[in-house]
């Protein structure tokens, strides 16, 4: 009988200590978060609610993403709303911040985002031989404006065009191209962005006075004094903020070369290379599916001067009441709200249908 007793005795030891053991583990290792959606912002311009907006702050107000989550790894804290599946990150400026923000996001345990749809949102610089500011542009191609190799203009061969050449060729836009690229081109999910475009295609956009002002300028670029639209258009990411009609051209044509004729040159930013390498390289690890991203890019203003103005009088920035900024600033954020925002509550809203099944047009 006391053998039987302290056998009892042990067992019953043994599952308080192997219970105990589970829950310490359940409690290091807790159940990731399933996200549907992942909304990417880059900037803010100073608190992530209640001042004068930046990328992130409409995504934060008016989903709402009420619930903060510390992210000491990234650049500034998450926001979450668990009712909805959808989290929001501000990226930082620049490809080097969004790639290490993004990887840093993708190998965080306390997210599942195997399943997530990515959305990068964010303002751009737009050529106005194809849209007006206050434009959105859903990206087909995403193509890196810094991979290259240089040459001083005063030193650039008689012959050549540019001194702006790919990386690991002898001249400009030499052929073929390299296979595989070094991450200076990607093309996104075609059935996807096809999807969000018919989606959204027909939103109204903000058309204020200031950007009427100022498309009215782009004399001979008709594009440019067309009421803002929503548009299939590519994305160009370099951190050199270029500007003028010298490198404009030079973007038409980079795009075009590293495309295959395909692409066309619409809007220019800074991070979306960086962003998309940092989830091919999750997707590589299991951790998210890179068929699952978009990037809609809104002009705040133009990429080139207008006529009767040089390139640096352009760049220096317009007044507008006295300040120096873009007249299409806060007109671009709100139409990254008012277009993105369709698509991220159609997948978080109906995820049943989008969970296991990429939308496609």
């Amino acid at each position: 009988m006391r053998l039987y007793k302290a056998f009892l005795l042990s067992l019953t030891l043994m599952f308080v200590f192997t219970n105990c053991q589970n829950n310490q583990e359940k409690k290091q290792n807790p159940t990731p978060i399933p996200i549907k959606v992942v909304v990417i912002s880059m900037f803010e311009l100073g608190e992530t609610t209640g001042d004068r907006p930046g990328e992130f702050q409409y995504w934060v107000e008016r989903i709402p993403l009420s619930e903060t989550i510390s992210f000491p790894q990234g650049y500034q804290a998450l926001r979450y709303n668990a009712e909805k599946g959808i989290l929001g990150i501000c990226t930082g400026m620049g490809i080097a911040r969004a790639t290490a923000s993004i990887m840093a996001l993708g190998m965080d345990p306390r997210f599942d985002l195997s399943k997530a749809y990515f959305m990068v949102a964010g303002i751009a610089g737009v050529d106005p031989e194809d849209a007006s500011t206050g434009s959105a542009a859903w990206a087909q191609w995403l193509i890196d404006g810094d991979l290259s190799h240089e040459i001083d203009p005063r030193e650039v061969p008689e012959d050549w065009e540019t001194g702006y050449l790919p990386l690991r060729k002898k001249e400009p836009y030499e052929l073929p191209l390299k296979d595989p690229n070094e991450g200076e081109v990607y093309k996104l999910n075609e059935g996807l962005v096809q999807w969000a475009y018919e989606l959204t295609k027909d939103t109204e956009l903000l058309d204020t006075e200031e950007i009427q002002k100022m498309r009215a300028q782009y004399v001979n670029y008709p594009a440019a004094r067309e009421a803002p639209k929503v548009m299939i258009g590519d994305q160009l990411a370099a951190s050199t903020y270029w500007h003028g009609k010298y490198l404009n051209d030079w973007a038409n044509k980079w795009v075009k070369y590293w495309t295959g004729e395909e692409g066309n040159f619409v809007t220019s930013a800074m991070e979306d290379t960086g962003t998309m390498q940092a989830l091919k390289f999750l997707d590589n690890a299991g951790k998210v599916d890179s068929e699952r991203v978009l990037v809609l890019r809104t002009a705040s203003n133009y990429t080139m001067q207008y006529e009767g103005i040089s390139a640096a009088q352009s760049l220096s920035g317009e007044k507008i009441d006295g300040d120096v900024g873009y007249s299409a600033f806060v007109p671009a954020l709100e139409a990254a709200w008012r277009v993105g925002s369709k698509v991220v509550f159609e997948l978080a809203e109906n995820w049943e249908k989008y969970e296991s099944n990429i939308p496609s047009k």
